[in-house]
């Protein structure tokens, strides 16, 4: 054995046996402990603490910002969250439901997030629904704090709500039961001098072609922190009807984000039509809904594209457009796929191929100059580091490349004990990492 190759070799006799070690063959790895889980799963924040809503504002835990919180959501009537707020920053709160898998779904159910002042006056709402699968799945709605010359209302610090409901709890086949949710808090500091006021009103509006080449196999994550790096590129996975993979983009500014799925045809020998069988959501670095599209699927292959988004940028939040407005930020932007649980109806349970065609064009350009720091601090940022993890991240069967494992190996040497050391490391990291709960 000689070079990198006998090293690989090497470590996969070393770790043979030593559970949770990437790429050691009938040994399961992190993704591979996700895909065990029960169809839909969704991985939580590590540690995030829980809070209970209230069904007042009088009684609202204070969520701090920066933070990430697990909480419920009950069938009907909302629940709040209290946050004490600067004059400075902007503030951006979601909320992802989580609804048990398995279960109904009212096709505009989902979830409506609102932040308010303490008057009862509205700063932002959003509301994020299942769609016309009509498929439980994760789904995150977004509500903004925002501090501008052209906003006359909560501009002053002081108290205020973070306000969570389901969107259609009475809804032709909408689940009875109580929801999971994942609750986040950033904050944007103001920028060092001001800017435009005004969206910009000339970008390239044309929609790209899909990138051409040959896919590398990549394995979605199971929830936002756990998503998995993509950079431009083709990309291959694997998904089951009821499942949700969740990917993550760096995207600088003045960077143009374009992304095409495409489902795979069916070896099942099936036959029927399931209308938007994948939607694919576009969110971005706060977990704001930006665009999605439905692919409807006949068991041959299919594809659809989001529709085209301007550069990132600062002015965008200036626009009238939803779309272009949330396209805000640097930083990571998420795709998430979701292929119906009806799927299964008529092609049965087994995976379904999807592939994702990403690109990433334009120049990068300087960000606003901010006047501090966000919370938490990286959020906003889509640096060398980022990118390089979108290109050489976990391939779809869990396998790291091989410089991973040489690294390991370099940690300790190549002695056997050594070795074995690492990979329990590795595999108690993995044990620790993720909380998942069967929706």
């Amino acid at each position: 054995m000689a070079g990198r190759a006998g090293v690989v070799m090497l470590a996969a006799v070393l770790l043979t046996g030593v559970p949770g070690v990437p790429g050691v063959p009938g040994v399961p790895t992190g993704q591979e402990a996700v895909a065990a889980e029960a169809p839909g799963s969704y991985a939580f924040e590590e540690d995030a603490p829980r809070v209970e809503g209230s069904l007042s504002t009088a009684d609202a835990v204070q969520l701090e910002t920066g933070r990430t919180y697990r909480s419920t959501l009950p069938a009907s009537g909302p629940v709040h969250y209290r946050l004490e707020l600067d004059d400075a920053s902007n503030v951006y709160a979601s909320a992802t439901a989580v609804p048990p898998g398995g279960g109904g779904a009212a096709v505009i159910d989902g979830v409506k997030v609102s932040v308010q002042d303490g008057d009862g006056r509205s700063c932002g709402v959003d509301t994020a629904t299942f769609g016309a699968a009509a498929s439980p799945h994760p789904v995150a709605a977004w509500a903004a704090r925002e501090i501008s010359p052209r906003r006359f209302l909560c501009k002053d610090a002081g108290t205020y709500y973070m306000i969570v409901e389901r969107a259609d709890p009475d809804g032709k086949g909408a689940s009875p039961d109580a929801w999971e949710l994942e609750l986040t808090t950033v904050s944007e500091p103001r920028p060092v001098r001001a800017g435009a006021t005004t969206a910009p009103d000339a970008w390239n509006s044309a929609s790209p072609e899909p990138v051409a080449g040959e896919a590398r196999r990549r394995a979605g994550g199971a929830g936002f922190t756990e998503a998995t790096p993509l950079g431009e590129g083709v990309w291959r996975d694997d998904i089951r009807p009821g499942r949700t993979l969740f990917y993550k983009v760096p995207v600088a500014w003045g960077r143009q984000l374009n992304a095409t799925a495409e489902l795979g045809s069916s070896s099942s020998g099936g036959a029927g039509f399931v209308p938007a069988a994948l939607d694919l959501d576009l969110y971005n670095p706060v977990r704001g809904h930006v665009a999605d599209v439905g692919i409807g699927y006949d068991g041959r292959q299919k594809s659809g594209s989001l529709s085209p988004l301007p550069p990132v940028a600062y002015a965008n939040r200036h626009a009238p457009n939803s779309q272009v407005a949330a396209m805000r930020f640097a930083g990571s932007y998420y795709l998430v796929a979701h292929l119906a649980e009806k799927v299964a109806d008529d092609f049965g349970d087994g995976p379904v191929p999807l592939t994702l065609r990403v690109r990433v064009s334009g120049t990068a350009q300087d960000g606003p100059g901010y006047a501090g720091e966000s919370v938490p601090s990286d959020v906003f940022a889509a640096g060398g580091q980022d990118h390089e993890a979108a290109l050489d991240g976990p391939q779809a069967d869990g396998s790291a490349n091989d410089d991973t494992v040489m690294t390991a190996l370099a940690v300790g040497g190549i002695g056997t004990g050594s070795a074995l050391l690492v990979g329990l490391g590795v595999w108690t990291a993995v044990a620790r990492r993720r909380t998942v709960f069967p929706g």
